[in-house]
């Protein structure tokens, strides 16, 4: 399955190779804002991007996150193994961000006393913690699927106004379901952070897919797995609830590449 979905990834029209015609560097000519970036360089190659190495597959794949507001052009520096460099130039095609209003939401979510926002920042330091795991495993590499299926309530990216006060833009995708609604690994990967009791996300997963990438699960009535222990795409990893600052059951859908914020809308098209 990965090795014909990165195939399908590299035949597209919208992909141009990078100066060498006798060892490429492939990436998108253009990319979205939010979006997954998946190219391809020589096995033994060294590929820099936004002041980070990136991990080379031993086939020769890189992937890399583009965050909500970046402008581009993305700069991907190439070292060739005789020391030759090259660079990609990738376009960035910027997107509408829609406000959503929320309301209905626990007072106390919104504007918390100070001792609960000590709290937050707390909880929310631990989940980011996480993310900078960067595992040499190629679980990002799947066709991801949907966690649950359902009506899209919220979606990346869109400014959101909670009882009437705006806060930061969505971080990921809302699927309204019923509470107890069973919830899926989108992909396999290892749980690296299970708390059912966060303040602002309630029950909360977050499954490392390898090289950066990850995706978590917020406002969880149940969880099913635990730290440390690798789950495959399609096991069950916990239920739909309405913990947290939700104003009624949804499944939360977020996905990172490292600290940048990506669309898991975007992931799941890259994979059709």
């Amino acid at each position: 399955m990965r090795a014909i979905l990165l195939a399908s990834l590299l035949a597209s029209p919208f992909l141009a190779q990078a100066e060498s015609a006798d060892q490429p560097a492939v990436f998108p000519v253009s990319t979205s804002q939010g979006s997954m970036v998946i190219g391809k360089v020589p096995a033994d190659s060294i590929v820099r991007y936004a002041g980070r190495r990136l991990r080379v597959t031993p086939y020769g794949t890189v992937a890399f996150g583009v965050g909500r507001d970046e402008a581009g052009p993305l700069t991907v520096e190439v070292e060739l193994a005789d020391g030759r460099k090259r660079v990609s130039a990738i376009q960035v095609t910027p997107r509408d961000w829609p406000v959503e209003h929320v309301n209905g939401v626990p007072p106390k979510t919104v504007d918390p006393p100070p001792e609960i926002a000590e709290r937050i920042r707390r909880e929310q330091a631990a989940v980011a913690a996480v993310r900078d795991r960067d595992d040499d495993r190629t679980d990002f590499t799947q066709a991801f699927m949907r966690p649950i299926e359902g009506r899209i309530s919220g979606r990346f990216g869109n400014q959101r106004v909670y009882n009437g006060k705006p806060r930061a833009p969505h971080s990921g995708m809302d699927i309204a379901s019923a509470k107890g609604t069973p919830v899926k690994a989108p992909a396999s990967g290892i749980v690296t952070f299970a708390n059912a009791d966060l303040y602002l996300t309630g029950g909360t997963l977050v499954i490392d897919h390898g090289f950066g990438f990850s995706s978590n699960f917020l406002h969880l009535s149940r969880l099913d797995v635990s730290v440390g222990e690798r789950v495959e795409q399609g096991q069950l990893i916990g239920a739909v609830g309405a913990t947290g600052r939700a104003s009624g059951p949804h499944l939360h859908w977020g996905m990172n590449w490292f600290d940048v914020r990506i669309d898991p809308q975007l992931v799941l098209e890259r994979g059709n």
